[in-house]
């Protein structure tokens, strides 16, 4: 894996991706990407996800990633077209456990980009940001995210799920963490 940081650019390269910072360019390929009803389903988005939510999700995220609170980033093969995101949010006491979510777009599914980008990020949170603790919050019946937390090399813990209400509905998080037992 490579990471390259400049002043407010982030660059990140390996398993065959390049994650990239979000652009103004971008907002159109979101919307392509975010307004799709799995996507609503599983994720916190808004939906419909339209040109206007693309510019306010894109202004919170550069927000974010001024205040050191999350890295959201575009999955892309070679730095061009945006196929997904995945974002890394730090959380926990003194702020060593981060959570890794992604989101692939309806055309990309099926190829491998959410495991390879977790791979990219997971990396990144553990080799350049020094983060020891990482975990996915996977809904249990999210069987083509459990897929990805497998095959990025995250388990299933015994944590009790966590229990939250979003979009009109309960949702029960199952926890999953980098690493083996």
């Amino acid at each position: 894996m490579t990471c390259d940081v400049v002043p407010g650019e982030l660059r990140l390269s390996g398993h065959g991706l390049v994650l990239r910072e979000w652009e103004d360019d971008d907002l159109a390929a979101m919307v392509g990407l975010f307004d799709d009803s799995e996507v609503a389903y599983w994720t916190p988005l808004v939906s419909p996800f339209d040109l206007e939510a693309a510019r306010v999700y894109l202004k919170r995220a550069r927000e974010r990633r001024a205040a050191a609170q999350r890295v959201q980033l575009a999955i892309t093969l070679d730095g061009g077209e945006a196929m997904g995101e995945v974002l890394l949010m730090r959380s926990g006491p003194g702020l060593e456990v981060a959570e890794i979510g992604y989101s692939v777009g309806a055309a990309y599914r099926g190829r491998g980009l959410a495991a390879r980008a977790v791979r990219v990020m997971t990396e990144f949170a553990r080799e350049t940001v020094g983060i020891g603790r990482l975990l996915l919050e996977i809904e249990a019946d999210n069987a083509a995210s459990a897929a990805v937390a497998r095959t990025a090399g995250y388990y299933l813990t015994d944590a009790p799920p966590i229990t939250a209400e979003e979009k009109g509905r309960t949702l029960s998080l199952r926890t999953w963490e980098y690493g083996g037992r």
